[in-house]
């Protein structure tokens, strides 16, 4: 079964899901909402009790200002208030993408709170070498999606973050009006602040939490392939590989919550 609620937090109100039962795990994306996670989220709460939520500013979660910035910061501080308001000192945690970047913003502003997070292939170029490039590719995204719409916008996105010209966008969500606005915190106040975190790998590595660095066996080629391996060797491990690609949990399930599973189980979490 699942239960639907909501809170208020800083600027926002959130909007979360809890199913199963278990020890506690947060399931986290960015943009993406509790819906994409729908799926894992079933598969997973035969042995936990997993929390979805949609991010500030993101489908069910309204912001008092429209126009505020998502940043990593701010979701992380938002997750926090959700585990004082679930009653809970820790939990572990999945995020994928700027879901995993929210993730790991979280270890370092509230110390102690998540026990493991798998950090699937955060989009963090600030790790990578040719950084500047990349941060060039990010803003133009943002002024296609200005000067030429949404569907020109998630071409160029998924062009420069590895998946080549004739990828498909995202399929339709729940209405055309929704996927425009959700877009439009995407490209507008969020992309930017998500992809240019600076990680502090130091206090990350001395930190209480442990953090798997997962990618997908198929995102061989992608942005987030590179950026995940270079935040592993910052941390002095190996990325775990997780079924499918940088959307696996999509079109894989069951078989990517079972990875997950043995990895949050494991103490070494090897591949």
């Amino acid at each position: 079964m699942t239960t639907t609620h909501t809170i208020s937090v800083p600027g926002a109100r959130l909007r979360y899901e809890v199913r199963g039962a278990g020890p506690l795990l947060l399931v986290a994306g960015a943009p993406m909402a509790a819906a994409a996670f729908g799926q894992l989220a079933e598969a997973l709460a035969r042995d936990y009790t997993v929390v979805t939520h949609d991010p500030r500013g993101i489908s069910g979660s309204p912001l008092d200002d429209p126009d505020q910035d998502s940043t990593p910061e701010l979701r992380a501080d938002d997750l926090a208030a959700l585990l004082d308001h679930l009653g809970a000192g820790t939990a572990d945690m999945f995020g994928s993408s700027g879901g995993a970047v929210t993730g790991l913003a979280l270890t370092l502003r509230h110390p102690g709170r998540i026990r493991t997070l798998v950090a699937h292939e955060p989009p963090l170029l600030e790790l990578l070498p040719d950084a500047g490039d990349r941060r060039a590719d990010i803003d133009a995204v943002i002024d296609t999606f200005r000067g030429d719409g949404l569907d020109a916008a998630w071409r160029k996105f998924l062009a420069v973050s590895g998946y080549g010209a004739d990828a498909d966008p995202p399929p339709p969500g729940e209405s055309a009006e929704q996927d425009l606005a959700d877009a439009t915190r995407f490209f507008c106040h969020e992309l930017k602040g998500t992809t240019g975190y600076r990680l502090d790998s130091a206090a990350l590595v001395t930190g209480p939490t442990r953090v798997v660095v997962g990618v997908g066996a198929d995102s061989r080629g992608l942005v987030t392939h590179r950026t995940s391996t270079a935040l592993a060797e910052l941390l002095g491990t190996s990325p775990v590989e997780f079924p499918g690609d940088h959307g696996g949990f999509l079109w894989q399930p069951e078989d990517f919550a079972e990875r997950l599973s043995s990895v949050l189980a494991s103490e070494n979490a090897v591949a």
